[in-house]
């Protein structure tokens, strides 16, 4: 690390309550976009679609679980991949210990992912997570909602992923997508983010920007080049990639 400039404890104070100011802007501007984000209109879900889950298919409104709100982590496993990708377990870890706080904001929380049920529960039993998570089952859900791509339009070189801002560098991305259900059992959807939109929800990369080292990714090949899954860090962790 560089050296850094270093003043008396009244200057800190000083310097700490000028950045406080500029804190608080984004703490009121967070909240202004939180309403906004609130204030969305939302899309009626016409498709039935239908997952497998470890007690078999279940369709998207059981996912549920009674609750009028569901989080959806689209979380990258491909089928022929041992091990789902490291940077969406990043995410998983923290999402793992949230869920009983969500469900008394009335917030379900399910994982979706391509793999078969038979490799997502034996990864989740390695990782030790119990959030509920499905297999696609074959549906058009994760294509319907912008996280999977064919062979053809990967070709076309077309910025496809994240509202057709990004350009797709897979046929599987990242994304959270967010639903809510009425009394009359229809479901809306209402929220999706992708790439740099989930930052927000990663609580490891929040405190990692609080230290002066940040996230230390500079020089990396690319940003979460260091992440690895829980069990894989320390001195003998082997490199992986995506697909474990």
């Amino acid at each position: 690390m560089q050296s850094h400039q270093v003043v008396s404890r009244e200057q800190w104070i000083a310097a700490r309550k000028a950045h406080l100011a500029r804190e608080k802007e984004l703490t009121a501007a967070r909240e202004r976009l939180a309403e906004e984000r609130r204030a969305l209109p939302w899309v009626k879900v016409d498709k039935n679609y239908v997952f497998d889950g470890p007690d078999g298919r279940v369709a998207l409104g059981d996912l549920f679980k009674g609750h009028p709100q569901l989080v959806v982590q689209h979380m990258m496993f491909a089928p022929d991949w041992d091990a789902a990708c490291k940077s969406c377990s990043f995410w998983a870890d923290g999402l793992d210990r949230m869920v009983p706080h969500l469900a008394a904001r009335d917030t379900a929380v399910v994982a979706i992912s391509l793999a078969p049920v038979a490799k997502l529960e034996a990864f989740r039993k390695r990782m030790g997570w119990s959030f509920d998570w499905v297999s696609l089952g074959g549906n058009e859900f994760n294509r319907d909602y912008g996280v999977t791509f064919s062979a053809e339009q990967i070709a076309t070189g077309k910025p496809m992923y994240n509202f057709g801002t990004t350009a797709i560098y897979g046929p599987e991305l990242p994304g959270i997508s967010v639903f809510f259900r009425n009394e009359a059992g229809e479901i809306f959807h209402t929220y999706s983010c992708f790439a740099r939109g989930l930052d927000m929800m990663n609580a490891a990369y929040q405190y990692l920007d609080l230290t002066p080292l940040g996230r230390h990714e500079d020089g990396l090949p690319y940003p979460m080049d260091w992440v690895r899954l829980r069990d894989q860090y320390g001195p003998q962790a082997r490199e992986t990639c995506c697909h474990g």
